[in-house]
């Protein structure tokens, strides 16, 4: 999700930021840009789609003085892939970068449109650099301009500026979204939002921590904390393997899309959540008028996300609510009604299957909405209206954040239509919106919860298959718990219904039958507890999932004690995708690419 860099020196200033962004490329994007400030001029260059389409523009810019320069690769997130979209943003006299999401965006702009301003984008991130220049204008002092304007930011933003108004400087504000500095033995500086653009120039990085801001020019770097204290930088050696540093120090890219969870789910929540209020800009709430039902269709995991929303739906939203499975959907002359809404669900929005079924919702005039990680793909380009998730890139085949994402949107969208029906108090909604804002914070991994995993992983590499058995919405979290162990150690699993148990397939149970049993304390714990006996009495190996212990469990791996079901819900979330995880490692197997699978589907 979105790549900047930044290069302050002597060297070929295009080829440090081409290259650069070159080795963003893995975190994916659909637009990329430079800008260089070189003898007080700036030349700025912009393309849709891959990188070879800005070398192309910039085949025949030279830079061969000291310069200033910033890049941007951009994932889409407040409007269109487009040229004009694209970083960096220009002002009067001034080009910015950033990577995250301003919150407050749309007040700012407001009174920037009243000032007089033009705007040329659909961006949240042209606000920044109006803003900045509004307060140079009054300031006449670039640094005061620049810290004024990150006082008046809300939201998540890694931020690099050049301004005519102080040629030799590169200014940055870093909050919620990773940015390093980096210096090479000349003492020239480099920007990236990772490790491996610096890798071959830098010798040594610091990384910035949340609320650092400063500037950097040819002798110093200047730092200053959320406190307005100045501070020195922190360098550490840089490392010299790119897949290493992509992968951040983690084993595989799953491994680090579980621990990223916490910050894209900050990203998915941004600009959605007030008080007392959730808000969609992205559609006009038009679009669920004359609407008596909801039906949900995916494949896969996010089949499971949208089996998850149905409950969501009809307990908050008090709307009917059906889930459908793609694949079968579509061959089976389903009724559609016109006071339908149709949502699709897919992390590529290019799911065949998914995507078929959407066509159909189209042609039988059905209003329709995508929830989707891409924007510009084909679902997004079909639908009436579209929810970007926010997730970034997955490299793992195996979907961890994608889900986290999905599941995230659908209680908050549940919330939303719960506000247009009327259908649930002001009083719970508030309380139900403070529960969601804890999201990021529940799925934070804890060195012992992952320790603890590694070591009871063990005990589950043979045997004769796994259940993984919850009730309500827990129920599709097995599901999506047993896929993920199926995917990537091979090993056979099902989810079920806790309380199925009993018609039929407890006649496997037995030592050799491994049973992951979620037993969240806020949500039917006697009953699921009850169906969790009849196994163990049985003789399953159980191993227990839950903030209360288990006395009948072989293993038990304890959640917080939180204060709601869907808090519980993603804690535990976290554990089935990491026993997934360090099982399949035990077995030897390559996590990020399991055999036969594809990471997008884009065949029948």
């Amino acid at each position: 999700m979105c790549g900047i860099v930044g290069y302050i020196g002597k060297k070929n200033t295009k080829e440090i930021l081409l290259e650069g962004l070159k080795e963003l490329e893995y975190r994916g994007y659909d637009s990329a840009g430079i800008a260089v400030l070189e003898n007080g001029n700036f030349s700025s260059f912009k393309a849709v789609g891959k990188l070879i389409n800005l070398e192309e523009k910039t085949k025949d810019f030279i830079t061969e003085k000291f310069a200033a320069g910033i890049g941007h690769t951009r994932w889409a997130t407040h409007g269109k892939p487009t040229e004009l979209n694209a970083h960096p943003h220009l002002g009067e006299s001034s080009y910015v970068v950033h990577n995250g999401i301003i919150e407050n965006y749309a007040q700012l702009k407001e009174k920037l449109i009243n000032d007089g301003v033009i705007f040329l984008s659909q961006t949240d991130t042209e606000v920044i650099v109006h803003q900045f220049e509004k307060n140079l204008s009054n300031t006449k002092d670039p640094l005061k301009a620049f810290e004024k304007t990150i006082d008046e930011l809300e939201g998540a933003y890694a931020i690099l500026l050049v301004t005519k108004a102080q040629k030799d400087t590169i200014f940055f504000a870093k909050n919620g979204s990773p940015m390093l500095v980096g210096v090479d033995e000349d003492n020239e500086k480099y920007f990236a939002s990772s490790d491996t653009p610096l890798i071959g120039h830098a010798t040594k990085v610091n990384y910035f921590e949340d609320g650092d801001w400063g500037y950097v020019s040819n002798d110093k770097i200047v730092i200053f904390d959320k406190e307005k204290k100045e501070k020195k930088p922190t360098f550490k050696t840089l490392s010299t393997n790119k897949l290493s540093a992509q992968k951040d120090g983690y084993r595989f890219f799953m491994e680090k899309e579980i621990y990223e969870q916490s910050n894209v789910i900050a990203d998915t929540l941004l600009g959605r959540l007030h008080d007392n209020e959730v808000i969609f800009d992205e559609f006009d709430k038009s679009l669920f008028d004359g609407i008596n039902e909801i039906k949900l269709c995916a494949c896969g995991t996010s089949y499971h996300s949208a089996l998850s929303a149905t409950y969501l739906f009809e307990r908050y939203a008090k709307i009917k609510t059906s889930v459908e499975i793609a694949s079968e959907f579509r061959y089976r002359n389903p009724i559609m009604t016109k006071d339908t809404l149709f949502v699709v669900i897919s992390q590529s929005g290019e799911t065949a299957d998914t995507l078929e079924t959407l066509k159909m919702a189209k042609n039988a005039g059905l209003k329709t909405l995508v929830i989707c990680n891409v924007d510009n793909s084909s679902m997004v380009r079909l639908a009436d209206a579209c929810i970007l998730t926010r997730a970034g890139v997955e490299k793992g085949v195996a979907s961890t954040k994608a889900f986290a994402t999905q599941v995230t949107v659908f209680w908050m969208l549940s919330l939303y239509i719960a506000q247009l029906k009327k259908s649930i108090e002001i009083k719970e909604l508030a309380k139900q919106i403070s529960l969601i804002r804890h999201i990021p914070t529940s799925v934070k991994v804890a060195d012992t919860l992952h320790e603890k995993i590694k070591r009871i992983s063990k005990r589950y590499l043979h045997g004769h298959g796994f259940f993984f058995i919850g009730r309500d919405i827990f129920f599709p979290l097995a599901l999506e718990g047993a896929l993920k162990l199926k995917e990537i150690s091979y090993l056979h699993a099902e989810g079920y219904p806790s309380g199925e148990m009993k018609h039929g397939p407890i006649a496997l149970a037995d030592p050799e039958l491994f049973t992951i049993a979620l037993l969240p304390q806020h949500l039917l714990y006697d009953k699921a507890k009850s169906n969790v006996e009849e196994l163990s009495a049985r003789d399953s190996t159980i191993c227990a999932i839950s903030a209360m212990e288990f006395d009948k469990a072989d293993d038990f791996i304890p959640i917080s004690t939180c204060q709601d079901y869907m808090l519980e819900f993603f804690e535990m979330m976290v554990v089935v995708q990491l026993l997934s995880l360090e099982i399949s490692i035990r077995l030897g197997n390559d996590v990020d690419m399991p055999r036969n699978l594809a990471k997008s589907v884009t065949v029948e």
